[in-house]
């Protein structure tokens, strides 16, 4: 049994981390660069994180920004504030997305370009194949690690092949509608919903993401904790990426980690 559940957490986490970190860091807000080798390493650990729910970065990034520009209006993409039953709100989300992904849904230009698009993988992982195949592969090392007796473990299986709308529907629900403020916004119903966001990766700061849309780090009071934030401090100290001089600015004081040299140009 712990093996099983040591696997979960640890599938949780890296989905989180591909989420937070390329598709809403990377991909919609532009908050640092990489070179191609290294955005062609982060695609691809996204599409092997959420497996199954791989959330394509171009429609992402364009539904998120178009959230950010109508938040909690009639236009936003995903907004309890405009669909008050859950399911209503995440069938909507999951209609939005994939007829952006198809094509269907015609995207303002503005919120357009400076995305990250892999097409080969982008049609393997959305290919039947790759989807049957990676949530297999969860239920072979469930059917190998469960012990006898502990059968009620299969139950997290659906999370599993769920992960990236799961995440999602927690940030676009929770996020706007449980927790606190720091930032006023009659327009705007965000909140933050956890004082130490220890499951999402930073994402549930959500009040203070709105409030600050140009700070690479969600956190804002002593207790707030945005450990994405600090992984991607980490990888900056190790030349992986390369914050801009935009996101730097919106995070005085500057962190003192080797690597956060500004780009310029």
């Amino acid at each position: 049994m712990t093996t099983i559940l040591i696997f979960f957490a640890g599938h949780w986490l890296a989905a989180v981390l591909a989420q937070t970190l390329f598709l809403h860091r990377y991909a919609s807000h532009g908050y640092f660069t990489m070179t191609p080798f290294w955005e062609k390493v982060a695609y691809a650990f996204t599409m092997l994180a959420q497996g199954p729910s791989f959330l394509n970065p171009r429609a992402y990034a364009l539904m998120h920004r178009m959230h950010h520009a109508y938040s909690d209006g009639e236009r936003d993409p995903h907004s309890p504030v405009q669909q008050k039953n859950f399911f209503k709100m995440m069938w909507q989300t999951a209609l939005t997305f994939d007829g952006i992904q198809r094509g269907q849904i015609t995207v303002p230009e503005k919120f357009d370009g400076n995305v990250p698009t892999w097409p080969a993988l982008d049609r393997l992982s959305g290919s039947w194949f790759y989807r049957i195949a990676a949530g297999s592969l969860y239920a072979f090392f469930y059917m190998a690690f469960v012990p006898a007796g502990s059968e009620w473990l299969y139950a997290l299986l659906p999370l599993h092949w769920l992960m990236g709308p799961i995440h999602g529907a927690m940030v676009n629900w929770a996020g706007h509608m449980y927790g606190y403020v720091n930032f006023r916004n009659s327009k705007d119903h965000s909140k933050n919903t956890l004082p130490i966001d220890i499951l999402i990766g930073g994402e549930l700061y959500q009040n203070n993401h709105h409030g600050r849309a140009n700070s690479p780090n969600f956190a804002k009071r002593w207790f707030e904790i945005d450990y994405g934030y600090q992984v991607l401090r980490l990888l900056a100290a190790m030349r992986v990426i390369r914050f801009t001089e935009k996101s730097l600015k919106a995070v005085r004081p500057l962190p003192k980690l080797r690597g956060l040299k500004p780009v310029t140009g």
